[in-house]
């Protein structure tokens, strides 16, 4: 029989939970889609790899999960190539996957837990992630993913650090995860912050090499975050910021809850701090009703930041968001400015990357053994070694935006 296969979509928080799903199925020959639904293009790019996945295993069950699924199980259980939908927060569950039921999808705002993070094994990856976090109390007009991963949640900081303390035996990574990461806490005793979980895995895990953190919400980042992020070894100097815009009437009809100024302000507080610390942040181009001068904005944020690891999303409408509503940007326009913060985001980035030729990093080696990461996640060749090590090399070229050691 054949091994389950779990395609994963989209976040970094599909990935940590196809650990789960591909634990929770055994020796299954299953194929499972773990989709995601940020734009419209992922949701396209969902339909695509169930297809294609049909076409490659004809016998295998088809299984469609994730953010898509859970927006829009009908659709997907329409499909002829899917046998069965299992919604965000049933995936994680092994009654899920014994159900004989073909559509397993509840109503995502009900759940009031998080899925337990149960990855038995992250053995194929050089990192691993643990989620922590999961959903969304904030209504971005932009934004789907709320009803697919429903309310903010937050793991306890107890189950966190002993899932830490066992990756970090075969992993010198690990990432911590989730849709809003920094409204970790919240809804739990005591009300911890972000700041203070990090703090205690530091202190609790000390066989824990390298920290990571996924997307925050520079808003949300108080003083004790900032002060780890930037004083202390263990985290890594990479900050991947929420920013979405750069003109502030276009910040407030996607409903974000910063400024303009607060984004570059703290861009500066974090490079002035620790000035190898990398900014990478998520910019949306052609959101309804930006005109030339504030789309000029959001270009002219990548410079006054340092974007360098830049994520850049032209625009799509959402059905059922708010921003759907509101008068388009003509698609072609919507393209065409996409591209432009791309070319900027790639200048900024390859003058960041030629500036560290001659320094030494500290790059954690992956699969197959030739590249791997800085702790700024620039990504860099090298001679093979063995996968998994954290290896210290000079860096003497940049080549195809990446460094070479």
């Amino acid at each position: 029989m054949s091994s389950p296969h779990v395609i994963s979509l989209g976040c970094r928080l599909n990935l940590a939970e196809s650990e789960t799903i591909r634990t929770l199925l055994s020796d299954r020959d299953t194929i499972v889609i773990n989709s995601c639904a940020v734009t419209n293009e992922a949701v396209k790019q969902t339909r695509q790899a169930i297809r294609r996945a049909r076409r490659e295993r004809p016998g295998a069950e088809l299984v469609v999960t994730g953010c898509a699924a859970q927006i829009d199980p009908r659709a997907f259980a329409a499909m002829p190539e899917v046998d069965r939908v299992i919604g965000n927060a049933e995936k994680l569950r092994p009654d899920a996957w014994l159900s004989p039921e073909p559509v397993v999808v509840q109503d995502i705002m009900a759940v009031r837990e998080t899925a337990p993070h149960l990855a038995a094994s992250f053995s194929t990856h050089a990192r691993a992630f643990v989620e922590v976090q999961n959903g969304c109390d904030h209504r971005c007009t932009f934004c789907a993913i709320p009803y697919g991963r429903g309310n903010s949640r937050s793991v306890p900081a107890g189950a966190v650090i002993d899932r830490v303390a066992q990756l970090a035996e075969s992993h010198a990574e690990v990432v911590l995860t989730g849709v809003d990461l920094t409204s970790y806490g919240p809804d739990l005793p005591g009300v911890p912050s972000l700041g203070q979980l990090v703090e205690r895995i530091l202190a609790h895990v000390p066989k824990l090499r390298r920290l990571r953190l996924s997307s925050l919400d520079g808003i949300e980042v108080d003083d004790r975050l900032f002060a780890l992020l930037t004083g202390e070894p263990r985290l890594m100097p990479h900050v991947h910021l929420s920013l979405q815009a750069g003109d502030d009437m276009i910040l407030k009809r996607m409903k974000r809850r910063h400024d303009r100024a607060q984004s570059v302000a703290l861009a500066e507080r974090l490079r002035a701090a620790r000035p190898e610390i990398a900014i990478g942040a998520d910019l949306i181009a052609g959101f309804p009703t930006e005109s030339e001068a504030m789309f000029e904005n959001t270009l002219a944020l990548i410079a006054e930041c340092g974007i360098v690891h830049a994520h850049i999303f032209p625009y799509s409408p959402r059905a059922g968001t708010p921003a759907a509503k509101m008068p388009q940007v003509e698609p072609e326009m919507v393209k065409a400015r996409a591209a432009r913060l791309r070319a900027a985001a790639a200048g900024t980035r390859d003058a960041w990357l030629r500036s560290l030729v001659g320094s030494t990093q500290q790059v954690l080696v992956e699969r197959p053994g030739d590249r791997g990461h800085a702790g700024n996640f620039a990504e860099v060749r090298l001679a093979p070694s063995q996968v998994g090590e954290i290896v210290s090399l000079k860096i003497v070229d940049v080549r195809d935006g990446k460094l070479i050691a």
